[in-house]
Formats: C-alpha cells, structure tokens, sequence
C-alpha cells in the first residue's frame, strides 16, 4: 500500500501585496496558476480555479483587505457593470447595488472569503 502524504498545501495570500479587486485576482493568479498561461479576471473564474485546489488558504493582513475590498470599492464595481450593461444582468446588479446601500449587502472581500469556504477541500485562516 502506498504510504498516504499528510502534508498540506499551503497557500498565503498577502493582502500587503493589493489592494484593490485586479490586485487581488493578479494575486491568487500567481499562487494558484502557476503554469497557466490565463489570468483570474471575474469573481466566477476565481471560483473555477479553486476547483484544483485543496488545502489551506491563509489570508495574511485580511483586516486591510477587509479595508480594501469593503463598501467604497464595491459600490464602485458595481456602478461600473451598470455602467457597462451588457453582458451583464444590469437589474439583479441593480438589486446587489441597493442591498450594499442598505447595508445589507456582502462587499467583495466578504464575496471572496465566501467563494473559498463554499470549497470543502480548503480551510481558509483570516490573519
């Protein structure tokens, strides 16, 4: 029988290393995709790509990318979609975007650290 390997995988995310949502996907890009050739660019693909990985995630300075990532930041990436139009759902952001300002809404870090602990095979530690 083959011995079971117990060492876990480890990945650190630098919140010191961003501080805004390109930031961070150019981030987890470098740790996670190592030998892609593509970039994590969408709140959709960060979450395809953590499909390949199990382990431990510790966010490092997570309070700044708390800071970083809260209400300023996401009310603003939500007014660019908007903006945009299509593609994208401009009424289901339109209702996310009224949710935020009503305080009831998740910003983009809280986004983030929901994306990773909907994955079972990884354990996120906010430092």
């Amino acid at each position: 029988m083959e011995k079971e390997n117990n060492k876990q995988n480890v990945t650190v995310i630098n919140g010191r290393h961003f501080s805004d949502l390109e930031g961070f996907y150019d981030e987890v890009s470098r740790l996670l995709m190592k030998d892609e050739d593509w970039k994590v660019g969408t709140l959709d693909g960060f979450d395809d790509i953590l499909y390949g990985f199990q382990g431990q995630i510790t966010w490092k300075d997570a309070q700044k990318s708390k800071e970083d990532l809260g209400f300023g930041l996401t009310k603003e990436f939500y007014e660019n979609k908007i903006r945009q139009g299509k593609p994208f759902n401009v009424v289901l952001i339109g209702q996310k975007l009224d949710e935020l300002l009503a305080g009831k809404g998740p910003t983009l870090f809280e986004i983030l650290v929901e994306i990773i602990q909907s994955h079972q095979k990884i354990s996120l530690i906010l430092d």
